[in-house]
């Protein structure tokens, strides 16, 4: 990382220059809408992998007000690094049969599918110029143009088995992605666009989603075997710590002032097989690195990915196995339950505050 006098923050070249260099969420607290999202409704959109369809709902009112079919196997709802677009991405469960299903969010529908291969996931490069669709069952990165899809190149990673989830260096310059089926991790310049090492996190390990600290300092990785989270040193690229929170550790999220994070435990894993009653989310203290509170969801749940409201009131996760959605209050954990689809996914909530998007379900900065 790249720091000059001031602390100042020396990016990679196109990327929006850091803010706060010692809270890189500072333009993501509630409020701070982009004028890019002007006229967006304001919703919840849920892609089902086994229906084939997203759900919307209404914050508001906690009501589905509009479903729609898209492609195969909806795995995840991601906003535009520009905000003016979402995209399903339908992967086909692994084949080339995959699509990106746009959805204009002043409308909340969806437009004609691009053909895309496999893509399970999609983030942005921090400069804007690049869609990274993660195609795992590929065992690659296709860097595409951000509007039309066009494929630009493709990077393989051919020692990661299950690529999937993946965050950035505060400086833009490496991004590091989850290997979720060998239990590792792979770092990839962003500006040589060149794999850079691997790292094994455990000998028993199911990597899923990773976040980096407010200070740019630690990615956290959630370990859906180990049941907690890995603290990865992203510059050095090595384990420095770990935290357990609850069974099947899955989808990680900043509260809105960037000082929390909140952690949904799925309650299942390889180990544990999909036993209900265990679900939860784990709250962390970004200061102490330490598990603040536990939110149980009552009569049990398996909560999975989504992300938080507009204005950190909520957080919103899919019930991956329980064909519901919940909405936490992030004040006191309770919880309110949404029936969607059939294996709700990774949702998305809009419109979010920040300047860009560096994908996923909003990955905001």
């Amino acid at each position: 990382m790249s720091r000059a006098a001031g602390d100042r923050i020396d990016t990679v070249p196109g990327m929006p220059p850091v803010i706060d260099p010692h809270n890189l969420y500072s333009e993501t607290t509630a409020g701070k809408l982009s004028p890019a999202v002007a006229g967006a409704l304001p919703r919840v959109y849920v892609p089902n992998v086994r229906s084939n369809d997203v759900y919307v709902i209404d914050p508001a009112t906690y009501k589905v007000v509009d479903k729609f079919k898209v492609g195969l196997s909806p795995q995840h709802v991601v906003p535009s690094w520009d905000l003016k677009t979402l995209w399903v991405a339908n992967n086909a469960e692994g084949t080339t049969r995959g699509s990106l299903t746009p959805i204009d969010p002043t409308t909340g529908k969806p437009g004609p599918a691009v053909p895309v291969a496999d893509p399970y996931n999609m983030y942005f490069t921090p400069d804007g110029q690049s869609a990274i669709v993660v195609a795992e069952s590929l065992k690659r990165l296709d860097f595409r143009d951000p509007h039309t899809m066009a494929l630009q190149f493709s990077l393989p990673v051919p020692g990661c088995a299950g690529v999937n989830h993946a965050d950035f260096a505060i400086d833009g310059r490496y991004a590091i992605f989850t290997c979720e089926f060998d239990g590792s991790l792979v770092k990839i310049d962003m500006v040589a666009h060149k794999v850079m090492g691997y790292l094994k996190l455990a000998k028993r390990s199911m990597p899923q989603d990773i976040r980096i600290s407010p200070d740019g300092k630690v990615f956290y990785v959630a370990d859906m075997m180990a049941d907690g989270v890995h603290l990865i040193d992203g510059d050095s690229f090595r384990k420095i710590g770990f935290v357990r929170t609850g069974i099947g550790t899955h989808g990680l999220y900043p509260s809105r002032d960037g000082t929390k994070l909140y952690i949904s435990n799925r309650g299942s894993n390889m180990i544990h097989g999909r036993t209900k009653g265990k679900g939860s989310v784990s709250v962390l203290d970004f200061a102490t690195r330490k598990v603040v509170a536990e939110w149980p969801i009552p009569g049990g749940g398996s909560p999975d990915m989504g992300n938080v409201s507009a204005d950190g009131k909520y957080l919103w996760l899919s019930g991956r196995f329980d064909d519901v959605v919940y909405a936490f209050d992030t004040t006191t954990g309770a919880v309110r339950k949404i029936r969607v689809g059939m294996e709700p996914h990774g949702l998305t909530v809009w419109p979010q505050p920040g300047r860009y998007s560096l994908g996923h379900t909003g990955n905001m900065r």
